[in-house]
């Protein structure tokens, strides 16, 4: 049983959360909180496994209360936060403190509104449970950062930075892992193409703070775009990021088609068309989330003759991705998430090998 405390200043919103997390024989509300002080308590009576914590409160806000708990007692927080940019940017700042993942509160009557998120709520609550808690300053010392790096000492050849594609796609505590690949990069770098699972109203302000801490220019991708050199391209939260030849070089091709494995966008997708499109000339990189996506579209992409790294178990929130692209034999080398960004700068200074 899963023991879950709610902290959130809204009576009404802690007994809607009560009502959609309880789960008989699996997930138990224990208490709630309507402020930090009240929170702090109730952790040290309640010992619960799991904590939702509301972004804004008055007095305490989120953010203080969470960086209190991970420096004296950590454990699995999920963040409910507004779909606004301010709730973004603060969100993104709660995941650099620890939280293992976060609900987006609807903008308009975000009481009903959250009803149909029952059964995600329950399952970023399970996840959470089970994931691994990676203090920030354990991210540091894995020897990432989130200043700009250096240039790489060793400048890559004008054909590999035109010719070349690396492709990243990631999910639960993917947040932080990107940032930490992509800080550890130049500016002189091929395109990157990204997947990111995340609502609509994120994917703006993600790829704006990443933009804001790396050497390569992040942008959310857009349709048509070709893709350049010394640029990331993040898929926006209501569309399929896949990659395709144009006459001058990649593209971004958006797809609002269905979900695949539960998820648009999805990794599978872009993953799938790089096996098509780019083959020995890419990087393929699977970084830390739950479930599968992107196991089967990184397979493809090894058998076309992309260089495939998978983030290592110890480094990830949740190892699931990863081990499902490496237990089918997708994944070329596994590396932690510090090492990640030299293995791919590394593979980009050899030639591309040849199709199997």
């Amino acid at each position: 049983m899963i023991k879950v405390l709610v902290v959130d200043d809204s009576a009404v919103m802690r007994n809607l959360l009560a009502e959609l997390i309880n789960e008989p024989h699996a997930i138990r509300v224990v208490g709630s909180a309507a402020n930090a002080a009240e929170a702090e308590r109730m952790i040290d009576r309640l010992r619960p496994d799991v904590l939702t914590l509301d972004v804004e409160m008055p007095g305490t806000d989120g953010l203080q209360l969470l960086e209190r708990v991970m420096q004296t007692r950590p454990l699995p927080v999920v963040m409910i936060s507004g779909l606004t940019e301010r709730g973004s940017d603060i969100t993104f700042r709660a995941l650099e403190l620890g939280a293992v993942d976060f609900v987006a509160k609807p903008r308009r009557d975000p009481i009903n509104g959250l009803r149909p998120y029952a059964d995600e709520i329950r399952e970023k609550i399970r996840t959470a449970h089970a994931a691994r808690l990676i203090s920030p300053e354990r991210f540091a010392a894995g020897g990432t950062s989130a200043t700009h790096a250096p240039s790489s000492p060793v400048a890559l050849e004008a054909s590999v930075l035109r010719e070349n594609l690396v492709l990243i796609g990631a999910s639960t505590g993917g947040t932080e892992a990107i940032k930490d690949v992509l800080t550890t990069l130049p500016a002189e770098m091929p395109g990157i193409v990204m997947v990111q699972h995340m609502p609509e109203m994120f994917t703006g302000s993600f790829a704006r703070r990443l933009d804001s801490l790396c050497n390569v220019r992040v942008k959310e991708a857009e349709q048509g775009e070709r893709i350049l050199p010394g640029h990331a391209y993040l898929a926006p939260g209501h569309s399929h990021l896949a990659v395709r030849r144009g006459a001058g070089g990649y593209v971004c091709e958006l797809q609002r088609s269905e979900p695949v494995n539960r998820h648009r966008p999805s990794v599978d997708v872009l993953f799938h068309s790089g096996a098509q499109v780019v083959g020995p000339r890419g990087v393929g990189v699977i970084l830390t989330g739950m479930g599968k996506d992107g196991a089967q579209g990184m397979l493809a992409m090894h058998r076309s003759g992309t260089w495939t790294i998978g983030q290592d178990k110890e480094s990830c929130v949740v190892y699931g991705m990863p081990r499902e692209a490496a237990e089918i034999g997708a994944v070329d080398e596994v590396a932690p998430l510090g090492q990640i960004g030299q293995r791919i700068l590394a593979r980009l200074r050899q030639p591309a090998r040849r199709i199997l």
